[in-house]
């Protein structure tokens, strides 16, 4: 195991995760290997959006930055806050839409790991732990607001961290953030199984030919883009 995933075991082991609260899982992990080799230190400032239980907000904090996390769930923002305040690390927690509330904020370093799995509905859930992962018929209705809005955010030099799976198209998401004055690239890729998500919509998921039947592993990518 290396250093890193070490220190997320260390830093995820005791968090409280509230009912619906999305756990740290192989997506967390995935980002915090790409987190690990970026520069962070007192004058780097980082959101996190869709921070859950603010693992990955907190592993930042501990290497010193200034993080803001934001999230649109009541539960998510109550778990990171108490989080921060049993880890004795600064971490300003705020609920709600991100772009909404970081107008007129930029920053070092933003981390994603936004609801990317395909779900019939054509809207985000409202409640419930699927918000944590629903993300419309093609799993991009996060990723891409992400994709229009992250020039924006960042400050010249600034990078973004984004997690998802390759079922939601990795190209695409370099295509878009490429459109938007980005310089992207998929920086690292992991196969895991299949969750009970995935698994409960398998006939769903080849109906729309994003699987296949023999298919029981699924690609998570980390696309990294610098603002120029």
């Amino acid at each position: 195991m290396s250093s890193t995933a070490l220190a997320l075991g260390t830093l995820t082991g005791g968090l409280v995760a509230l009912p619906s609260v999305y756990r740290p899982q192989a997506d967390t992990h995935l980002l915090a290997e790409a987190l690990a080799h970026e520069e962070l230190g007192p004058l780097t400032s980082v959101l996190e959006i869709g921070t859950g239980t603010g693992a990955l907000a907190l592993h930042a904090a501990r290497r010193g930055a200034a993080v803001t996390a934001v999230d649109v769930s009541w539960p998510a923002v109550a778990s990171a806050r108490m989080n921060a305040l049993i880890q004795r690390l600064p971490l300003r927690v705020l609920h709600g839409d991100f772009k909404a509330r970081t107008v007129g904020r930029r920053f070092d370093l933003i981390m994603a790991n936004p609801p990317y799995v395909p779900a019939p509905g054509l809207a985000l859930p409202t409640r419930g732990p699927q918000r944590a992962w629903d993300a419309g018929p093609d799993g991009r209705l996060v990723i891409d607001r992400i994709c229009a809005t992250a020039s924006a955010l960042l400050r010249p030099g600034g990078a973004l961290l984004m997690v998802h799976s390759g079922m939601c198209g990795a190209e695409e998401t370099v295509d878009r953030l490429a459109g938007a004055g980005l310089s992207a690239q998929v920086t690292a890729k992991a196969s895991v199984p299949w969750g009970p998500v995935l698994r409960s919509r398998r006939i769903w998921l080849e109906r729309q030919g994003l699987a296949s039947g023999a298919e029981d592993r699924e690609e998570l990518v980390v696309i990294r883009a610098q603002n120029l």
